[in-house]
């Protein structure tokens, strides 16, 4: 099933929802790893890798996806009106997410990161459609200027109205001026005042897409594998350098805000995991690499096949498992969810492994349900 497939974008992408099960779903969020929680405002860790590289692998998947269909024969305003329709259909099951149980409209959040992705696809497809690469760098590059201009010059008031200009704290930037402005109610209800998927930072998301795009566009070139390998880490390695100077001398990196040095950083990253993937599973010269590299990799491979549907289960899954209400001996009720982690406190070890280990678990009970729609030959697309 993965002959005319890219096996290490399929592992990569793989691997990005693994990271996802797993900072998403611990046992308890007071008990956390470090590295397995956003970084609280400016800064980065671990989880603040995952969201950048869907974007990224979304760029890579629409650069080789469009040139097999455009090779087919397509046109490319059949292939425009496909890949709306596409992101249309991602956007409303991330929006139905987001409903799912209360399903109350006058309050959904109604941004989310598949419905930033489906807007980044969208705004994508004509640019990746009808412009070289060499115009698609001005294109990453007028983004990341336009919403520098705007989150640096443009003087915004905040929720108290207080103005200021460039202010790059929690409700008080241009982006979130805008959020406040267009989607009123329908924020994240752990800031109202803001969101981080807010409409003003998909513009440097857009870029990290279209990175992606460039990404997909340097696999497809007809130079040696190896050679692809060594220019995908010193790509990385440029953007990690350019990134971190960002940092420093221009705007912090901040994933809430998904500033430009974020979206650089954090694209040098993904150039340099994709890049251990493509080597291992795509271009190495020793076959027993390969194969072995296979094997321990299919986990991700067999996440990877799935993974809109597996993304959209497991959220419906977490919280049913708050929903559903379980008596208890002495008539109090517990959410199914702190029934399951009540036996895992149980085992001798801290809170903070005990956290771990049930995310651990969520995340091998999902790989379990993508195991059985693989060896089923399941693949829900859309």
């Amino acid at each position: 099933m993965t002959s005319n497939r890219l096996l290490s974008l399929d592992a990569f992408r793989g691997f990005t929802i693994a990271a996802m099960l797993l900072v998403n779903n611990p046992g308890d969020w007071a008990h956390l790893y470090s590295q397995l929680a956003h970084a609280k405002w400016n800064g980065w860790t671990f989880t603040d890798w995952i969201f950048p590289f869907f974007l990224f692998i979304s760029g890579v998947s629409l650069t080789l996806s469009l040139s097999r269909q455009s090779q087919a024969g397509a046109e490319p305003s059949a292939l425009l009106r496909k890949l709306s329709k596409r992101a249309i259909v991602v956007f409303l099951i991330g929006l139905a997410l987001n409903l799912y149980p209360i399903f109350d409209f006058s309050t959904v959040r109604i941004p989310g990161v598949l419905q930033r992705i489906a807007l980044c696809t969208l705004l994508a497809a004509p640019i990746v459609l009808w412009f070289n690469w060499r115009q698609q760098c001005g294109w990453i590059a007028s983004l990341f200027a336009l919403y520098s201009v705007l989150m640096l010059l443009v003087p915004v008031p905040d929720a108290a109205g207080i103005v200021g200009v460039g202010v790059l704290e929690p409700g008080r930037d241009f982006g979130a001026f805008v959020d406040r402005w267009l989607l009123s109610g329908h924020l994240w209800s752990a800031s109202r005042s803001w969101d981080p998927e807010g409409l003003v930072s998909t513009l440097p998301a857009l870029a990290n897409l279209l990175l992606g795009v460039l990404a997909g566009r340097w696999i497809e070139q007809p130079l040696a594998k190896a050679d692809k390998t060594v220019w995908l880490f010193i790509a990385g390695l440029a953007c990690l350098w350019l990134g971190a100077v960002l940092d420093v001398t221009f705007m912090p990196i901040n994933k809430s805000l998904w500033t430009v040095s974020y979206a650089i950083f954090m694209n040098g990253w993904a150039l340099v995991v994709f890049g251990v993937f493509y080597w291992l599973l795509d271009a190495t010269p020793s076959l027993k690499l390969q194969q072995c590299s296979a094997r321990l990799l299919h986990p991700g491979v067999i996440f990877g096949m799935n993974s809109l549907f597996i993304f959209a289960l497991s959220g419906v899954i977490a919280k049913t498992l708050l929903l559903i209400k379980i008596t208890q001996a002495d008539g109090s009720l517990l959410s199914l969810k702190a029934v399951l982690y009540a036996s895992i406190q149980t085992l001798p070890m801290d809170a903070v492994n005990a956290s771990f280990l049930f995310a651990v678990l969520f995340n091998l009970f999902m790989l379990g349900i993508a195991w059985l729609m693989w060896h089923q030959r399941w693949f829900v697309k859309v």
